[in-house]
């Protein structure tokens, strides 16, 4: 039986990230994947030539990012335009974003105006760790005082960062996000499975073993320490180190006498973040100037990916299909009918007559973004290793210190190597 130093349950984003970065330190490492393809959440479906992400994806300049660069991705895409309008009242109107529409909006009165632009130049320069110990309304509450002005930050957050709990989602790792996407976005060409694409090809290039259609069931664990993987159909894996990647409910079932352990914390602590999407190929776009529009007083948000003749901001159809995305954040409640029909209704209002020019579509009327995120009920930062069993470790969306989305999965991967490797300092982030 050939034994693994290193093996890594899960082929998504933070898997394939933490198999590169032990296969680069000299560590013989393997990762088994459910599916039969690589990349979880971040997998993209072509359909009749257009390519569909699990709802619209953007890359932030962020930890992700800079790894990737820092590991030669190609990451072919452009940066969007940062022309925005806002949606109150089925209204749309311009949100401040340049000189003209600082000027022009009448969204916001002049003294919400001048408090926005005075927040902007804040955030750029701003140490958003003071804010980590209350949440995105307590700051909002007591930070901005115009009523709009409120909204506006309400919408800005939650489109950064996919959390529709602003009561509980921690201020300070919000505003950093904010931060990151004041900077710009990356919307990749041929969506997400490109990033995925590259990854796995690294990963061959650094000898990591991939293994698709795998099904974990167990992580053996003997004396304290990691033993071996098993797998359905009996296979076992010898390991002397497991990085988990796992969703917290399902780690917590690969380990036995999880409850013994802080799997069980970090499980029982992580409140899952899910949006409905509807995303949508047409032939051209009724109303061309709205590309971005945020809810102001419903939590929707409306994004164009597609290429349209400008340099901007990525090639998501093989044939000039424009594709376009449209989410509603969701809380505990859903319901898959009504958030459908709510969303076409939205739909009608920033692109009249788009059903004339529909081509194709894709609704998701429940899709996990993260596992968890750092929000004010949390005990602790889960991971990276479980201090109970030597060599198993976890990473991905959920097992954030303070990043999130995929910055959490690629950060956390990175600490998880990190740790493992025994080194005195981390791999810098």
């Amino acid at each position: 039986m050939t034994k693994y130093e290193v093996a890594i349950v899960g082929g998504g984003i933070a898997g394939l990230t933490a198999a590169i970065y032990a296969a680069k330190a000299g560590k013989r490492t393997i990762v088994l994947e459910q599916q039969k393809q690589l990349g979880g959440r971040a997998i993209t479906n072509k359909k009749q030539g257009v390519y569909f992400n699990l709802g619209a994806h953007a890359l932030y300049k962020g930890e992700a990012y800079e790894a990737f660069r820092e590991l030669g991705l190609r990451l072919d895409g452009s940066t969007p335009s940062i022309d925005a309008y806002g949606m109150w009242k089925e209204q749309i109107l311009p949100l401040p974003t340049n000189a003209s529409s600082f000027i022009q909006t009448p969204l916001l009165s002049w003294g919400g105006k001048l408090d926005l632009a005075k927040w902007f130049i804040k955030l750029g320069k701003m140490d958003t760790s003071v804010w980590n110990q209350i949440s995105i309304r307590d700051w909002i509450e007591t930070q901005l005082n115009d009523p709009m002005l409120r909204n506006v930050f309400y919408a800005l957050l939650r489109t950064s960062t996919y959390v529709l709990a602003p009561e509980l989602h921690a201020a300070g790792p919000a505003l950093k996000q904010l931060q990151r996407a004041l900077k710009g976005v990356l919307y990749l060409d041929k969506g997400w499975g490109t990033l995925v694409e590259e990854l796995r090809e690294l990963a061959v290039q650094q000898g990591v073993e991939l293994v698709t259609g795998c099904k974990v069931v167990a992580v053996v664990h003997q004396d304290q320490k990691v033993h071996s993987i098993l797998c359905e159909g009996g296979t076992r894996i010898e390991a002397s180190n497991v990085i988990l990647t796992t969703p917290p409910s399902t780690s917590h079932k690969l380990v036995p006498h999880a409850d013994q352990t802080a799997l069980d914390t970090w499980n029982k602590q992580a409140i899952p973040v899910t949006v409905a999407c509807l995303d949508i190929g047409l032939r051209q776009l009724p109303i061309q100037k709205h590309q971005f529009i945020y809810g102001l007083d419903q939590p929707i948000f409306f994004t164009h990916q597609s290429r349209d003749g400008k340099p901007r901001p990525a090639i998501l159809s093989d044939d000039g299909t424009q594709v376009i995305s449209l989410f509603k954040y969701q809380g505990p409640q859903t319901d898959a009918v009504k958030d459908e029909g709510e969303l076409e209704q939205v739909l009608d209002v920033i692109q009249p007559g788009w059903r004339n020019e529909l081509v194709i579509r894709q609704f998701l009327p429940k899709m996990t973004v993260v596992h968890d995120f750092p929000h004010m009920k949390r005990l602790e930062d889960p991971g990276p290793a479980v201090p109970e069993i030597v060599g198993l470790y976890i990473a991905g969306d959920w097992t954030s210190h303070g990043e999130l989305l995929v910055d959490a999965s690629v950060a956390s991967a990175k600490r998880a190597v990190s740790q493992l490797l025994n080194t005195r300092e981390e791999i810098k982030l």
